[in-house]
Formats: C-alpha cells, structure tokens, sequence
C-alpha cells in the first residue's frame, strides 16, 4: 500500500506540474491530484520540493522505458532523428514537455530540483550516447567524436526545441530540418572514397588541433 501511494503522489505531482505550473504546484493541489491526504506527501517525500525531485526522476524512467526498446533497434542517424521526430509529437500531445518546462524553471529559483531534473536526463542520455556509440562507430568520424559529450548535445537541442516550438513553431520545424540535411551530409562523406575519406580526417585533426 505504501509504495503504491507513493506512485499516486509521483504521478499526481506530473499532472499538477502539466496542469497548473510549478508556481502552484504545492502538498495540497499534488494530494487533490493523487485522491490522498496531504499529509502523506511529507510522510513519504519530506517536503514538495522533494517529491517534485523524485517526480522528475520517476517520469524520466517512465518515459526512457517507453522508447528504449525503439532507441536499441537504430542502426543510422536518419533512424534516430526520426524517432526524435515522432516523440517530439508524442511528447508534446501527453504534456511531458509541459513537465520538463516547469522543471526546468522551477530549478533557477529551487536548488534541490536542479541536480533532480539533471538526473533525469541523464538516463536520456546515456541511452542516446549508446545508440551514437553504435551508428557512428563504423564512420569516417568515429575517431574524433566524443560519444558522451555528442549525446548531451543532442539531449540539450532537443529539450531547446521541446520548449522553443512554444513561441516558433516554424523556426524549430527548420531546425529538425537542418539536423536532417546535416544527417544527408554524413551519409554523402561515408560514400567517399577511402582516399578522399583520409584526406577529409586529416584536415578535421588539424582543425581540432588548433
């Protein structure tokens, strides 16, 4: 009984974050959500703020759980910005883009929810860098690609689309766009030579060099 409570709670602190901003969000309107006394909301979490860190983590799992079974079978970037693209839609309909915003914000004001909201993309993008780790091993640019660090930009520009098709939603159209023709590029350079293909390492050494 306890454990499934404490669900209750975690999934009625996502749906008053979706439904009533992280300003309002408070033991009271999570425990109207959830159909249990406010009091528990302490009892099992020591405060709001730590039941909205443990809310972020729990949604994340949920979500990460729910395409991980899809992120292992991708096999080309083209098959990983297309995914992308259909969870952006997915995403934003069920109102976890709504969940990530309020996060987000709530995180300039609360310090508890930052290390929280860091956490849960995380687990993003550990799954993100194993699906790079294994499209861009076998390409000319293998050599020189921080997996990690490639997987937090991309975690990092999707969460800034998530959030900026708000206020243009043709200029984040663009911008999955232009990750597309940049996916169109890297198949063009895997189609070089073995030749041309050196030639093109060795001049992006140099320039990392520099």
């Amino acid at each position: 009984m306890s454990e499934d409570t404490k669900e209750k709670l975690l999934r009625g602190a996502l749906a008053t974050l979706v439904e009533q901003g992280i300003a309002r969000t408070s033991a009271r309107s999570v425990a109207a959500a959830a159909g249990v006394n406010q009091a528990l909301v302490f009892y099992h979490f020591g405060s709001v703020d730590g039941l909205l860190a443990a809310a972020c983590r729990y949604g994340a799992e949920q979500r990460v759980a729910r395409y991980r079974d899809e992120l292992r079978q991708i096999s080309t970037l083209a098959e990983l910005l297309d995914l992308g693209r259909r969870m952006h839609v997915r995403e934003k309909e069920e109102g976890h883009v709504a969940v990530l915003g309020q996060l987000l914000a709530g995180a300039q004001s609360q310090p508890r929810l930052g290390p929280a909201t860091a956490a849960g993309l995380d687990l993003w993008i550990t799954e993100i860098e194993q699906v790079l780790a294994r499209v861009l091993g076998g390409t000319p640019i293998a050599d020189f690609t921080d997996h990690e660090g490639l997987a937090r930009a991309v975690a990092a520009a999707f969460v800034g689309l998530e959030l900026y098709e708000g206020v243009d939603p043709d200029g984040a159209g663009r911008a999955l766009d232009a990750l597309e023709q940049l996916t169109a590029l890297l198949g063009a350079f895997e189609s070089l030579g073995p030749v041309a293909q050196r030639a093109v390492r060795a001049h992006v050494k140099r320039s990392l060099r520099r």
